[in-house]
């Protein structure tokens, strides 16, 4: 358990991020998620950079004024969604070359880019551009992105030296490799002496599976230093949190609250709960008898569901809420764990959303593709 310091305030580690890709948490305002225990969120480069574009942002007085969130932000380089974009993108040595999905223009984007954008909106951690190749790749791929990934965290470390003079905005590197143990120590190798202010596991949570994923944790999360926060990215079911954790992993960041309280799926402390079935059409409980948020204080299960039967936009708003306050708390429990030395008994809640309504649910990588 730790506590990161930033310019716009403090937060505690462990650490879940609201995901507000495009500068707001879906059906969420700033006070709503400050109630819900959030301390910190997460916004994306390169959706902000298309819209409404760094000038615009900075002009407004940067990320918290924009958004009204007084509290620290870290955002997402862009890479992975630019990644994503497959045959529609084209990958040189400064960066990527791509279509916009707004209006069709060419667009580039690169660590040096990145570094500036990040820079003038004023986000308070920024993260370095990578090359996040996708959990199937083929070795020549995978060797191709942990270079290039390599060579971009240099690239970003002296563009982020030169813009930050006052040292004001923490620097995060991305460690690449894939579930290759030899490929994750070899970039931890590499990326090590630019010091960055802190450095993620990327490119896990994207498709290798549960086992997988823990695996690479255990081995490559001792490799970094312990003095500075290890951001697992994209990774949101509480037992990967819990497992990450146990590992010595501090932050975190996933979709599954909102996109799945938008789809009227809550998590509650007895599991999953789809409040489209029927079953919940004169049900006078909360979600959750043992939970302290607004939903959960004021509503019925039976209100909920008709406020999604009826389409009425209160419901995706109320089951967002409770959603991110049930993951707030928790990493409360999680802190109470290891502050009472009992991380190792601690036993992660079992979540099926396999069925839900919101469809591939997943987490990714920075979950910011549509939130």
């Amino acid at each position: 358990m730790g506590r990161v310091h930033t310019a716009h305030g403090d937060f505690d580690t462990p650490a879940f991020m609201a995901v507000g890709t495009r500068g707001s948490v879906k059906g969420l305002t700033p006070d709503m998620l400050r109630d819900a225990g959030c301390q910190i969120i997460l916004a994306n480069t390169y959706h902000l950079m298309l819209r409404p574009g760094a000038g615009a942002i900075a002009a407004l007085g940067g990320l918290q004024k924009f958004t009204g969130w007084n509290g620290p932000m870290l955002t997402d380089s862009g890479g992975f969604q630019v990644y994503s974009f497959g045959d529609r993108r084209v990958l040189g040595e400064h960066g990527v070359y791509f279509r916009s999905h707004i209006d069709g223009s060419m667009v580039h984007l690169g660590p040096e880019k990145s570094m500036q954008v990040q820079y003038d909106i004023g986000a308070d951690i920024a993260m370095a551009f990578d090359d996040c190749p996708p959990a199937d790749c083929p070795p020549e791929r995978l060797a191709a992105a942990l270079d290039r990934t390599i060579r971009w965290a240099g690239v970003c470390r002296r563009r982020h030296d030169q813009l930050d003079r006052e040292t004001r905005q923490a620097l995060f590197g991305i460690v690449q490799g894939g579930v290759d143990f030899a490929r994750r120590e070899h970039c931890v190798e590499e990326i090590l002496p630019f010091d960055f202010d802190g450095y993620a596991l990327g490119g896990l949570a994207v498709g290798e599976g549960h086992e997988r994923m823990i695996q690479t944790i255990e081995f490559t999360a001792p490799l970094l230093p312990p003095n500075k926060p290890r951001y697992l990215m994209g990774a949101g079911y509480p037992r990967d949190i819990l497992e990450a954790v146990k590992r010595g992993v501090d932050m975190f960041d996933c979709v599954l609250p909102t996109r799945n309280g938008r789809n009227a799926l809550a998590f509650t402390s007895r599991g999953t709960m789809r409040l489209r079935n029927a079953q919940y059409s004169e049900d006078p409980r909360p979600l959750d008898e043992t939970c302290d948020c607004l939903c959960c204080r004021r509503f019925s299960r039976g209100y909920l569901r008709h406020l999604f039967s009826v389409g009425e936009m209160l419901g995706p708003m109320l089951v967002s809420l409770h959603n991110v306050r049930y993951f707030q708390r928790w990493m409360l429990d999680i802190r109470q764990a290891i502050l009472d030395n009992a991380i190792f008994e601690l036993v992660a809640p079992k979540m099926d959303i396999s069925a839900s309504a919101a469809g591939p649910a997943s987490p990714n990588h920075g979950g910011s593709a549509a939130d």
